[in-house]
């Protein structure tokens, strides 16, 4: 009996649903229906009741796929314990970035990853949108804002200061906003998420607080193509100090309003579960709080940023 059909077996089992299994093990539903009646033919019965709108356990499968769980769980941790003793990171990293962060960052970083651990293969996904482990082929995620689904684990990875920003040339037409109202005045490039437009930005001045409603010509449910306008003198754009940090370094475009804050993010990297955890998630965990790390100690250094932003 091959490992890979008890794991579709198992997955079939978790979703009660064939399609849905295929897909979160990236394989086609007929590659994972005969992997079932392979299973099911070796044992000499059905594990599944199949109906037309519904799938369930039989009563063998009731006995057979809880012994089936710990049989590979033991497996896995005896594969693992090895590769732990022989300092062995190898395998296949599923992992969903953003559009701007991932494309103009993460990419490099996954590159300079890959060399200090050859044996290690990465699959990725370019998406703003949250993720749904089961339906995604993914392992894991990395995604601004704290994870507000319960059912997930996550490692923060660190603080986010978001920025005004807007090229020189657009403020040379235009002229500077001095006060966060004076932005109702100005193009301001939006961003969406789903059916939400994100028009109203909050700022933060020690205990002042000021919202502003905005008025835009351009919106884009891709936080990449916000940037991109942004540094083609489209508009001005509040955006993470990370995804403009390499156009801030090249002064290709101008922090605005340093001393109105807009609202912060966090940077995480999150998965399904604590149980799926490996160590290569762990060290690419490091991996990328160095990498932010040294983002932010260069926008430091050329003043860009002030500590303070980070707290």
């Amino acid at each position: 009996m091959k490992l890979e059909d008890l794991n579709v077996i198992l997955k079939v089992a978790e979703f009660r649903n064939i399609t849905l299994a295929a897909e979160s093990l990236d394989m086609s539903k007929a590659t994972a229906s005969a992997a079932v009646k392979r299973v099911e033919r070796l044992l000499g019965a059905e594990l599944f009741i199949r109906t037309t709108r519904h799938l369930r356990l039989s009563v063998v499968g009731e006995r057979y796929i809880p012994t089936c769980e710990q049989a590979l769980k033991m497996l896995n941790q005896a594969q693992q314990s090895i590769k732990d003793e022989l300092d062995i990171i190898d395998g296949e990293l599923r992992i969903s970035v953003p559009s701007d962060l991932g494309r103009n960052r993460v990419l490099s970083w996954l590159d300079e990853f890959m060399q200090f651990h050859p044996k290690i293969s990465v699959r990725v996904h370019i998406s703003d949108s949250n993720i749904d482990f089961y339906r995604e082929p993914v392992d894991i995620a990395l995604r601004y804002g704290f994870p507000n689904d319960a059912n997930l684990y996550g490692f923060k990875i660190c603080n986010v200061p978001r920025l005004v920003c807007a090229t020189q040339e657009y403020l040379n037409r235009n002229g500077s906003p001095k006060h966060p109202n004076d932005l109702k005045h100005h193009n301001c490039l939006l961003y969406q998420l789903r059916d939400i437009i994100y028009d109203t930005w909050e700022f933060m001045r020690g205990n002042e607080k000021v919202k502003v409603k905005l008025q835009s010509n351009r919106t884009s449910n891709d936080a990449e193509l916000v940037r991109r306008w942004c540094t083609h003198g489209k508009g001005i754009a509040i955006k993470s100090s990370l995804d403009m940090s390499s156009d801030l370094l090249n002064e290709k475009i101008i922090r605005l309003l340093p001393e109105y804050k807009p609202t912060p993010t966090e940077l995480w990297l999150i998965c399904p579960s604590r149980q799926t955890i490996t160590p290569a998630m762990r060290l690419l965990r490091e991996h990328l709080k160095i990498k932010c790390d040294e983002v932010y100690a260069q926008l430091i250094e050329k003043k860009i940023l002030d500590k303070s932003d980070l707290k």
